[in-house]
């Protein structure tokens, strides 16, 4: 078994599906767990704190988490972060079989915080028996790095290799420059990140490498980079406006370089990328509706334009935000748009999983291009 805990909509799942393999989730969100059984991914819908491990002993072969980060988090509140202290104590005390949640979370200004120590009291449990896992695999933000490497240095003292780092999910032909911090450790092999097959440049082959191919774009990504064209006057009535192509920056009759953009939020520090980037990372919550597609002046002036046929609304749909985070376009998300957009941007793109799973998971597909 593959146990994949906080498993969410299935980033992970849908990886290890490509890859020819599957695990078993656990996750507490009703939105994203009616999202994976949609998939048909196996789903266990409980509270990963109060659920038992002793099910599990002797019958897991490697452990995915991404556990939540409020912790490590600048957003909201903020509160989280007073918590990081405790939060390295759980990992300490329950790397020991020391059980002393009830107590840190009285101290915590976040009862979410310690969920971050959880992927731990699981990992010491199943430690203990013949059955332990063969490899662990987990993800976050990269303010959690600092965590990672507390992980690291017990699961070294337990016999395995570790390797403990940040990784942009752009160089793996993910069409997003999603920044993560990854833990990967083995009994074994040697653990190491993984080989990235791609390049902000391209990069030809030579003596030390394959080379790599360009970032994916959010047009490639989307297939605009052939047929869609924008419009700069919108959807006004009437004839005009400079008609180009969605993959490239184009210069108006006035000079100005043109392009079409992706816009986060409405807010002043909002993410803007061109289609022929990548995307930002994909991160939806209350604002999931702000997110839009815009045509910029890179003078400064952004002017709202149509284009066609995809998005009269101009709203980043769904199918597209699932197709960034390199899920299927026809994924089942459960949920209404709110909860869909945040079980996306929360997410681990499927492609990201399938590159930092392949090496432990004995049923890769041997037709698979991991670089495609």
């Amino acid at each position: 078994m593959i146990l994949d805990l906080f498993a969410g909509p299935g980033g992970w799942a849908q990886g290890l599906r490509e890859l020819g393999a599957f695990d078993v989730g656990i996750e507490w969100d009703e939105a994203a767990c009616a999202t994976r059984l949609a998939a048909g991914h196996a789903t266990l819908r409980a509270d990963i704190a109060a659920h038992p491990v002793g099910p599990f002993l002797d019958h897991v072969s490697g452990l995915i988490a991404s556990p939540p980060c409020q912790a490590w988090s600048t957003a909201g509140k903020r509160l989280g972060l007073l918590d990081q202290g405790l939060v390295h104590q759980a990992v300490d005390d329950l790397s020991r079989g020391i059980d002393s949640r009830q107590r840190l979370l009285t101290a915590c200004q976040d009862e979410r915080s310690l969920l971050a120590a959880e992927p731990m009291r699981y990992l010491h449990a199943l430690h203990t028996h013949a059955g332990r896992p063969g490899w662990v695999v987990m993800e976050e933000v990269p303010d959690v790095l600092a965590l990672w490497k507390q992980y690291a240095q017990i699961l070294r003292g337990w016999g395995f290799s570790v390797w403990v780092g940040l990784v942009n999910a752009a160089d793996y032909g993910i069409p997003q420059t999603r920044r993560r911090a990854i833990l990967i450790a083995s009994r074994t092999r040697s653990a190491i990140p993984p080989e990235p097959t791609h390049a902000a440049a391209a990069q030809p082959p030579s003596l030390f490498g394959p080379g790599r191919d360009r970032w994916v774009s959010m047009a490639q990504a989307l297939g605009w980079d052939t047929d869609a064209t924008v419009n700069t006057r919108g959807r006004r009535r009437g004839n005009g406006g400079n008609e180009f192509g969605v993959e490239r920056p184009s210069w108006a009759l006035t000079g100005t370089s043109r392009s079409w953009v992706l816009r986060s939020n409405s807010q002043a520090h909002a993410a803007i990328r061109r289609l022929d980037e990548p995307a930002p990372t994909l991160f939806f919550g209350h604002r999931a509706n702000e997110s839009r597609w815009e045509a910029a002046d890179h003078g400064g002036l952004h002017r709202v334009a149509s284009i066609a046929p995809r998005s009269p609304d101009l709203r980043l749909t769904i199918a597209q935000a699932g197709v960034l985070q390199t899920f299927p376009a026809d994924y089942p998300w459960q949920g209404g748009r709110s909860r869909v957009f945040e079980q996306i941007g929360n997410a681990v793109p499927p492609a990201l999983a399938r590159h930092l799973l392949a090496p432990h998971v004995p049923t890769v597909r041997e037709d698979l291009d991991l670089a495609a």
